[in-house]
């Protein structure tokens, strides 16, 4: 049984490492969140330590890598805001713990050099969670790609459009600087699966930019990727809509529809069961999709000119 503390608890996604840290039969001993509206803890750990400030959080978790075996904690899970990511990996690091953490992982390519250094300092590693490389589908497909040594170059329509209320453009999610914008906050589980599974990127080009809506072009080594990010729920096919809906995801590979709705509910602990072998994502893994983001997110938008996602037909002329 190792230790564990978190770094966030009262996001949406922290609920789902308490529960992997609990099935993979660990115990979580110390959180920190600012908020104390944390009340998810009481149904997985509820004799953790709750700090709301991080000075206090830190002096308790190295006292206790003082205390030796079996007190100290082990790992430290992170979900704090993206921005926070870096210095808080780096708080893990220096009390001898090993670093877990949601996505993504850093904003810009040089945090991801800096860590490298901190990594080589202390001796721990930094792993973090890439659940969609984990989803069945995604793995199938992916053996299906590798197999294929013809060199096809395939033609990809990545949709993703999740609404969301006015509460989000008053967070610090739609801070570009602690955010990364919407292709950091909702698009790297797709550049990351698709970078994954069709190769390094050759071409990046944005055709339109806003707070709540992004669209480019990815050429791949193995794929031509038309993009489209929404957070507007008016984006969201008028059929679904017409039933309440409020998200919408596709992605077409040679016009045929990839489907990966299901298998999701336990890919959080999968991701934790192979960090605990010695087996998880690291910083190689991130490189990729952090630097997709931070270009997209450094370069101007040139309309639509070329091969442009056929859905901003409907948003700018």
């Amino acid at each position: 049984m190792y230790n564990f503390a978190l770094i966030g608890a009262a996001g949406y996604i922290a609920p789902r490492h308490m529960q992997a840290i609990k099935e993979t039969g660990n115990n979580l001993v110390a959180i920190l969140d600012k908020s104390d509206s944390v009340g998810i803890i009481d149904r997985y750990f509820p004799n953790a330590a709750l700090f709301l400030e991080t000075e206090r959080f830190d002096r308790h978790i190295y006292r206790l890598s003082k205390k030796g075996e079996g007190q100290q904690v082990d790992y430290v899970s992170i979900c704090s805001p993206n921005y926070l990511h870096d210095a808080h990996i780096r708080l893990a690091l220096r009390n001898n713990a090993y670093a877990i953490c949601e996505k993504p992982l850093v904003l810009n390519t040089w945090n991801l050099d800096g860590l490298e250094d901190m990594e080589k300092d202390t001796g721990k590693k930094i792993f973090h969670i890439l659940q969609l490389r984990l989803h069945p589908s995604v793995q199938k497909l992916k053996e299906k790609i590798d197999a294929d040594k013809s060199g096809k170059v395939y033609d990809i329509d990545l949709t993703y459009i999740t609404g969301r209320g006015k509460w989000y453009f008053y967070s610090w999610k739609a801070d570009m600087a602690k955010s990364g914008g919407i292709t950091t906050n909702i698009g790297v589980h797709f550049f990351d699966m698709l970078t994954y599974i069709f190769g390094q990127v050759k071409e990046n080009i944005v055709h339109y930019k806003s707070d709540a809506t992004a669209a480019g072009f990815l050429q791949l080594e193995r794929a031509r990727v038309r993009w489209f990010l929404s957070l507007d729920v008016r984006h969201v096919p008028a059929d679904l809509r017409a039933q309440g809906k409020t998200t919408y995801r596709s992605i077409l590979i040679d016009d045929e529809t990839f489907e990966f709705s299901d298998g999701f509910t336990d890919l959080h602990t999968r991701a934790y069961e192979k960090i605990l072998a010695g087996d998880g994502f690291t910083l190689k893994d991130a490189r990729n999709y952090v630097s997709i983001c931070q270009a997209i997110r450094n370069t101007d938008a040139v309309g639509l000119i070329g091969d442009y996602h056929p859905y901003l037909n409907n948003i700018e002329k």
